[in-house]
């Protein structure tokens, strides 16, 4: 079975919704006109329930099925990015310095097309909740929301997500099994040692030089300290300090990314960045200050979600399309809380050529939003069937 024809019928109206929100992006948790929008067009399609303010902007809306059966969540997120756009189309951000330049405008839009035509067809048991969050990309809005009851409030039994990725095959779908997505943590490292003149480095404790030593030591722990078959990323990205070609600083300080799958490398991976860090300080007669903050953890499939949706995938796509052992991969997302409180899954939807995630350029393939607004009402009345 190809795209529903009923939400194929929706296709110029979903443009136009996406479009919208595309000229009119938000960031972190205050998506309060993205909100609004959102509620607007779910009371035109009659849901039962609209709730909002839940993790300060976001909405959850709930429709009633045939009869009595489970309640399965459906996930979008809301926000945009703190940068400029670069796309020249007549509906780019009209917001100087936020753009949607991760699709997360067409992750709405296939959440409300789904929307439409379950409020529209009810051809499932129970309800679906439809879950609209604020904060994916900055402030953890997935946290929020279940922070203040999401699943127990709403009796939610599973959940699923979708995310859009350029550059794959358009239509395409594509999960994995068990870690899906890595956990996140971020490093800060401020090293104080004592300035002076560039020509008498003897009479100084440069900051500089073990700012750098610490940069190259930390890429051990990759090397030596994991398993081979493990997976773990320290990416240094920054590196501060001095003010001049001849003036050696008082102090420096560096930052790094830290991606893992297990919580037992992630923990190991903080305990030996700050043995390194505390190790090389000595070393270069310097203090070193470590601030630490973990992020998102890993986003982590159930087996029993992704045959599930894998099953809607394939209605929607056909077999060849659909990739249900995909390697995991390093980069986060904070649907992984809501999978943490409950089964489910999250999958991929490739939309075809286009600008990378996060590139000022990029912009959501409004062909693909049929797409997924079709996988999202296949997986509900295959889940729930009447």
């Amino acid at each position: 079975m190809p795209i529903i024809n009923r939400i194929a019928d929706y296709a110029e109206e979903m443009k136009t919704w996406r479009r919208w929100m595309h000229m009119h992006p938000e960031l972190g948790l205050e998506c309060h006109e993205t909100a609004a929008y959102v509620v607007a067009r779910l009371r035109e399609f009659g849901v039962d329930e609209i709730h909002e303010g839940i993790g300060v902007s976001g909405v959850v809306a709930v429709i009633e099925g045939q009869g009595v059966g489970g309640t399965i969540g459906l996930r979008a997120d809301m926000d945009a990015l703190p940068m400029p756009e670069e796309t020249g189309l007549e509906y780019a951000s009209k917001v100087d310095g936020r753009m949607h330049a991760c699709g997360h405008d067409g992750h709405t839009t296939m959440l409300l097309g789904a929307a439409k035509y379950l409020a529209e067809t009810r051809r499932f048991a129970g309800r679906v909740v439809l879950i609209f969050q604020p904060a994916e990309e900055n402030g953890g809005g997935a946290k929020v929301m279940c922070d203040e009851g999401l699943m127990d409030r709403f009796g939610i039994d599973q959940v699923y997500g979708i995310h859009n990725v350029p550059d794959q095959d358009f239509g395409a779908f594509f999960a994995c099994d068990g870690p899906a997505l890595a956990a996140v943590d971020t490093l800060t490292a401020t090293i104080r040692g004592q300035g002076g003149h560039g020509a008498y480095p003897q009479e100084t404790r440069d900051p500089v030089i073990a700012a750098a030593g610490m940069a190259m030591a930390l890429q051990t722990i990759v090397s030596r300290n994991v398993h081979p078959l493990d997976q773990l990323v320290i990416s240094v990205t920054q590196i501060h300090g001095g003010s001049a070609e001849n003036v050696i600083a008082d102090s420096a300080w560096i930052q790094a990314t830290v991606r893992s799958f297990s919580p037992e490398v992630r923990d190991m991976a903080e305990r030996r960045i700050r043995a390194v860090l505390e190790g090389q300080a000595a070393a270069f007669d310097v203090a070193v200050e470590i601030d630490y903050e973990r992020g998102y953890p890993a986003t982590v499939n159930h087996a029993s979600g992704v045959a599930l949706a894998g099953r809607a995938a394939v209605d929607v796509a056909g077999e060849a399309s659909v990739d249900l052992h995909r390697n995991p991969e390093m980069g986060a997302e904070d649907f992984a809380y809501m999978l943490e409180e409950r089964p489910g899954a999250y999958f991929f939807l490739g939309i075809g050529e286009g600008a990378g995630l996060h590139n000022p350029k990029y912009d959501f393939n409004d062909e693909a939003a049929p797409v997924g607004a079709s996988f999202f009402a296949r997986l509900v009345e295959i889940a729930q069937p009447v």
